[in-house]
């Protein structure tokens, strides 16, 4: 192995003659943290082949697979794959996750127009305490999903399409089941949380508020010019996505179109070392009725990753609770300084460290509609609710990452909101940058 000094660049490091070519297996411990689901442990495998090396560090294809468990209940199961190589000219991707949360967050909807009461579930010693999960909910997702893109005309306008099986199970917190095993001072009180009050109150309807069926078709347009997708120095990724749900392909229950534009951008400031990222982004209904459970799923042609919540938390607004920012139609955006601080090789592969400081806004756009008429007169509806427009939900903050082979990227995130209505401090311990 090669050392380097902080002064070198990748392209003047001397590389190992293979260093790029063939599979690069790269199996490893998830140990992490994450403010949304805790702690997280289990194993993954990430393995890219680069066939000859001629188009490294972009892969000829990578498969991925993790099973790994939080301390707030959840199991994380998923399969990924990726290549432009299996069908000539078409990129190929498929993602196979089965997702379980004992205690998912739910804070309701429309942004500060659902008011947020932290002291009902911080101290249990305070006499504002009712429970930890009063903002929660159980779920058990499972997904299938299969996209393909290819060139639209221009080199790089692409055209995607795809279909994705989305199958959700929601419910009450399963009190007796967290509390089994716990000494008396750490067992919740049986006692009903937001989800369900709504449900009760009828906010959430019958047919909704267990989850159910609904499968995707997906179609639309991107550009991508990055020069890299890890972690891009330059170029633009702007996409168009259309969700269409019909009613016969999922329970029948629900039927609606979606809309999901992106715009990010990637400017280099130094050549190879410093870069400004920014994301403006916009997701909404253009028609009929999204359920509950759908309704905080993010939009996006590619992702990896298994959170695919907001907004709010990990992928989006870092520092802000997740799903605290939710409605039939949101905007966010995100703006970042990146620096690859020095590079180096480790077990034959180049390798990075970087930093990164960042800002991150959302609000509601397009309101869901809410039936107060259900909520009993004795009820105070006004710690429940609140009148007005939602407005910018902020935070700000920085991280630290690690590249190896510049595809797998060791990322620690810390988020800072300063209104208590969005939460406090997020710390994100995962993998890749933002976008």
């Amino acid at each position: 192995m090669m050392a380097s000094s902080p002064g070198d660049t990748i392209d003047s490091i001397q590389k190992p003659r293979n260093y790029k070519k063939g599979w690069k297996p790269f199996p490893f411990p998830v140990l992490g943290y994450n403010t949304d689901i805790g702690f997280q442990y289990g194993l993954a495998l990430d393995l890219p082949y680069y066939g000859d090396g001629s188009t490294f560090p972009k892969y000829f294809h990578s498969f991925y697979l993790e099973a790994s468990f939080t301390t707030k209940g959840g199991n994380i199961f998923q399969f990924f794959y990726d290549s432009d190589k299996l069908i000539k000219n078409i990129r190929v991707t498929a993602d196979v996750s089965y997702l379980t949360e004992k205690a998912l967050d739910f804070y309701g909807f429309n942004g500060y127009q659902a008011v947020y009461n932290h002291s009902w579930e911080e101290d249990k010693d305070t006499a504002d305490y009712v429970t930890r999960v009063f903002y929660r909910h159980e779920r058990k997702l499972f997904k299938f999903a299969l996209s393909f893109q290819g060139k639209f005309f221009a080199e790089n306008l692409r055209w995607f399409a795809g279909a994705t099986v989305l199958k959700i199970d929601a419910g009450s917190v399963d009190i007796a089941k967290l509390n089994k095993g716990q000494k008396e001072d750490n067992k919740l009180p049986d006692t009903a949380g937001l989800y369900d009050n709504y449900v009760s109150w009828g906010i959430l309807s019958d047919k909704e508020s267990h989850g159910g069926m609904n499968n995707f078709l997906k179609l639309g347009l991107l550009w991508d010019s990055r020069d890299n997708e890890a972690n891009p120095m330059h170029g633009i990724w702007s996409e168009i996505d259309f969700v269409i749900a019909p009613k016969f392909l999922g329970d029948g229950n629900y039927g609606f179109v979606k809309l999901a534009v992106i715009h990010r951008h990637y400017i280099t400031i130094v050549k190879k070392k410093l870069s400004f990222v920014y994301r403006l982004a916009y997701q909404g209904t253009i028609a009929g009725t999204v359920p509950f459970y759908v309704q905080p799923i993010m939009i996006n042609s590619w992702e990896k990753t298994t959170t695919i919540d907001g907004l709010g938390g990990s992928r989006n607004l870092r520092g802000i609770l997740r799903n605290r920012v939710v409605g039939d139609g949101v905007v966010y955006a995100n703006a970042e300084l990146r620096w690859k601080i020095f590079d180096f090789n480790l077990f034959r592969q180049p390798c990075y460290f970087a930093a990164n400081a960042f800002s991150d806004a959302g609000m509601v756009v397009q309101k869901i509609p809410i039936n107060k008429n259900g909520i009993p007169a004795s009820v105070d509806q006004s710690e429940y609710f609140s009148s007005g427009n939602d407005y910018p939900h902020l935070s700000f903050g920085g991280g630290l990452k690690i590249a190896y082979n510049e595809n797998t990227i060791l990322a620690v995130d810390l988020g800072y909101t300063p209104d208590k209505q969005n939460g406090d401090l997020g710390i994100y311990v995962g993998f890749g940058f933002l976008f």
